[in-house]
C-alpha cells in the first residue's frame, strides 16, 4: 500500500471511530488497528494525533459543503427552495443510522479547550456556514443577513435536539419555522 492509500485509510479509521466514541477515547493504537497500518507508518504520516483530528475535520467539512451544495442545486432557481433544502439536508442526514450530531461540535465539546487549531477549525467551519446562508438568502431581502444568521441557528438546533433526543423530526420542526421566517422576509 501507498502513503495515499494509507493516508486515505487512516482518515477513513478516524472518522469513524472520532464519530463513534469521541476524539479523546480513541487513541492512536486503535487508529492504527482498524486503518491496518503500522504505527510507524501512522506516526510517518500524522506525527501527532492534532494532524489526525484536523484532517479528519477538513474531510468532513468537504463532505458536508459537498453534500449540502448537491441538495441546494437539486432545489433549482427558486431562491426559497434553496433556502429550505438545508433543512431537507439535515432531514436525511438525520434519519442515517451512523447520525450522532455534528463532528465539529463534538470536536468543540472534546477538545476545544485544549486545542487551539481544533477551534479554529470549527469556528471557520461555521463561518463558512454563516456565509453559505447568507449567500443563500441573497442580497436583496432586507435584513437577509439577519435572516441568514436564524437559519443558521434554526440548523444548528436542529441538529443538536436530533443528536440529544434520536429525534429526526428536528429537521422538519426547523423547516417550518424557517418557512415563516423566509415568508415573512420576502412579504416585507
Amino acid at each position: 500500500m501507498d502513503d495515499d492509500e494509507a493516508r486515505t485509510r487512516i482518515l477513513e479509521a478516524a472518522e469513524r471511530l472520532y464519530y463513534e466514541r469521541g476524539y479523546g477515547a480513541v487513541g492512536m493504537d486503535a487508529l492504527r488497528t482498524e486503518a491496518g497500518v503500522s504505527l510507524r507508518r501512522l506516526y510517518g504520516l500524522f506525527p501527532a494525533k492534532d494532524d489526525i483530528v484536523a484532517a479528519v475535520l477538513a474531510r468532513r467539512r468537504e463532505q458536508w459543503e459537498d453534500a449540502l451544495q448537491t441538495k441546494v442545486e437539486a432545489a433549482g432557481e427558486d431562491r426559497r427552495a434553496r433556502m429550505l433544502a438545508v433543512f431537507d439536508h439535515l432531514a436525511e442526514w438525520f434519519v442515517d443510522p451512523t447520525f450522532r450530531g455534528c463532528a465539529f461540535l463534538r470536536a468543540w465539546g472534546e477538545l476545544s479547550g485544549t486545542d487551539e487549531q481544533v477551534a479554529q477549525i470549527v469556528r471557520e467551519h461555521k463561518a463558512a456556514f454563516q456565509r453559505t446562508m447568507v449567500e443563500l438568502v441573497g442580497e436583496d431581502v432586507a435584513g437577509g443577513e439577519l435572516l441568514a444568521a436564524q437559519l443558521s441557528l434554526l440548523a444548528e438546533g436542529a441538529q443538536s435536539t436530533a443528536a440529544i433526543a434520536g429525534e429526526p423530526s428536528a429537521a422538519a420542526h426547523a423547516r417550518a419555522a424557517a418557512e415563516v421566517l423566509v415568508d415573512h422576509a420576502h412579504a416585507a
